[in-house]
């Protein structure tokens, strides 16, 4: 006895070796033994053999019109081999019965299973979308086959052209695109970077670097959402004394500026201040949405995208000729620059320049005043001696290490005729000009911390302890800057965590109740969004400045450069902010000064390979 049966949605034929009522114990046609259950079984014939039976089976079954058994089919629902009677017009034999099965299994979007051998036909309207779907399948399935091949080819389709940025960055891996690409990597064993980039979809390696932060950092894209303009400031004071700003040349978010002023009796009045958007950009309002959703500025060499519209940035900045609000921290000053005593006011400050750091000189530094100095150098020298008295305050020793500038002039091109020529200038951390500015930034926001903290108002403050540097709405000192209070409220045009600071500020000046109270939740979002958002803006832009570093070896000619090494095989060029590890370095001490090779630059994946190439 033989019989056909069900087993794993498969219709399967095969010798009984066993009848136990309930199961059968079956040789399949495989050879394989089995243990089924009775209800599994469909037919039971004695000829011809499992073996055969399927086989002629498949064969009528693949002459079967299924258009043609949907349509003969009544509308209740029907055993198999009763459909098999209808068709042959006699009672069918196994094979006739076993390929009737074989085409209605074959077959589900025209028969819909219900039960052991039983169907019932798919209603006209599904069976229409089931073979709609079948069919779009199909002709989609072509199309990837036709990318595909276009991909093999070296060309690159135009649907795939016109998703080159998601498909790098942020694929649907259910989309035609993606799996045409994916084919096409598995068939040439290559990645979609690779295979993209040499079908000529990549023509920037530097748009493809910002691409991918975009599609991680700012997935809506970068332009702002409606905002709403705020009420203008109400009417403030104006400080008596003309303010100047310095700032790099491409600076537009100007939020500082300092003045002097002499005062009866040989001492000076210094002033900073600091543009003050709190007092218009409310909590809750469109603008503060907007600044709250990015949090920071975020620069790299070349281009920035702004925490705030321009035209809101234009109203607040600290441009020259204007009047604008500030936040101020005036203090008065003995001749040889002690600080003697200070306020924080609201007002508004003539800004009667905009100086720029490469057009300003050291001059203020020599205390011998001269025919030639440039103009504010006697202010500046006031502000020296202050910024040096502070400094010994706190006990710290000069930083010496090199910062680097990068100009970019996307004006002419660069390497391989991508746009832009990058100039990457040293600048000494330490100077005058660098120690002046950061000492009057470190005093006004050690001297805001401690007021808010005296004033027992929540903020959010930037604390250091064990090396460790952390934000929290508590106070508590910062070790590094050796300064027991310490917050950022000195740029709140470009950090959302100055906007908020400055708000707590004014609050406890103008003695208002301040926006954030103590355990604030929104307080406490906005300092975990913040610290958040800040590292990875920051780490974007080193891997932009590592990137721009890679295209000015480019753009140079570089093939061999001197570099320092700092431990093992761990080594710093001399000419560019980049440390590498040299494979085959040989032990030298630290210090000992190295040629190195330039062997390859990738800048899609933004590697160097360098040799060693001798002492220096």
């Amino acid at each position: 006895m033989h019989v056909f049966f069900e087993d794993d949605g498969q219709l399967k034929a095969g010798t009984v070796l066993a009848d136990n009522d309930t199961s059968l114990q079956v040789e399949a046609a495989s050879g394989k033994r089995l243990k089924i259950k009775a209800g599994a079984v469909l037919l039971r014939f004695t000829a011809p053999s499992p073996s055969a039976l399927v086989a002629e089976a498949q064969r009528l079954a693949s002459g079967l019109d299924p258009d043609f058994l949907w349509e003969v089919s009544g509308e209740d629902e029907f055993g198999f081999d009763d459909l098999a009677r209808e068709y042959y017009g006699h009672a069918p034999t196994a094979v006739e019965a076993a390929a009737v099965a074989q085409a209605l299994a074959a077959v589900p979007m025209y028969f819909y299973k219900r039960g052991k051998g039983r169907y019932r036909k798919a209603p006209p309207d599904a069976l229409k979308a089931a073979l709609a779907s079948v069919e779009r399948r199909k002709r989609e399935a072509e199309q990837v086959e036709r990318w595909v091949a276009e991909l093999a080819g070296g060309r690159l389709p135009d649907a795939l052209q016109a998703k080159t940025v998601a498909l790098l960055h942020r694929p649907d891996k259910q989309s035609l695109e993606w799996k045409a690409l994916a084919a096409a990597c598995e068939a040439q064993q290559t990645n979609p970077l690779a295979l993209l980039a040499a079908c000529g979809a990549i023509p920037s390696t530097h748009e493809y670097h910002f691409d991918a932060f975009l599609t991680q950092a700012f997935p809506r894209g970068t332009g702002f959402a409606a905002w709403t303009v705020p009420p203008p400031p109400p009417e403030l004071p104006l400080h008596p004394a003309r303010a100047f700003s310095i700032d790099d040349a491409s600076t537009t978010e100007i939020d500082d500026a300092f003045s002097v002023r002499e005062l009866p009796g040989g001492n000076w009045e210094l002033g900073i201040h600091i543009a003050c958007p709190s007092l218009a950009v409310a909590p809750g309002s469109t603008l503060d949405a907007i600044a709250r959703e990015r949090l920071s500025t975020v620069y790299m060499p070349g281009r920035k995208i702004t925490m705030l519209p321009d035209p809101a940035v234009a109203a607040f900045t600290l441009a020259e000729g204007t009047t604008p609000p500030v936040l101020s921290l005036v203090a008065e000053v003995s001749p040889d620059g002690e600080v003697l005593r200070h306020e924080t006011r609201v007002q508004r400050v003539p800004v009667a320049a905009n100086l720029r750091l490469d057009a300003i000189g050291e001059d203020f530094a020599n205390d011998l005043p001269s025919p030639s100095d440039p103009p504010w150098t006697p202010e500046l020298r006031v502000l020296w001696r202050v910024a040096q008295r502070l400094f010994a305050a706190r006990g710290k020793n000069d930083i010496q290490r090199v910062d680097y500038s990068f100009d970019v002039d996307w004006t002419v091109p660069g390497w391989g005729g991508e746009p832009g020529r990058v100039a990457i200038v040293p600048r000494p951390r330490g100077s005058p000009l660098d120690k002046l500015v950061a000492e009057l930034m470190i005093f006004v926001n050690s001297t805001w911390g401690r007021r808010l903290a005296d004033a027992q108002v929540a903020g959010l403050y930037r604390t250091q302890s064990a090396g460790k540097v952390k934000m929290s709405t508590r106070p508590a000192e910062h070790q590094g800057l050796g300064v027991a209070h310490y917050l950022w409220a000195s740029s709140p045009l470009r950090r959302y965590s100055d906007l908020v600071n400055q708000r707590q500020l004014v609050a406890v000046v103008t003695g208002e109740k301040p926006p954030y109270a103590d355990n604030d939740a929104d307080l406490f979002a906005a300092l975990a969004d913040f610290e958040a958002t800040y590292a990875q803006y920051a780490e974007f832009q080193d891997r932009m400045e590592h990137y721009w570093c890679l295209r000015w070896l480019l753009q140079e000619g570089v093939t061999e450069t001197v570099a320092t090494v700092i431990r093992d095989n761990l080594v710093r060029f001399d000419r560019l902010p980049l440390v590498l590890r040299l494979a085959d370095l040989p032990a030298l001490a630290p210090d000992s000064g190295v040629r190195v090779g330039i062997v390859r630059v990738d800048l899609l994946a933004a590697t160097l390979e360098c040799r060693y190439a001798g002492p220096a």
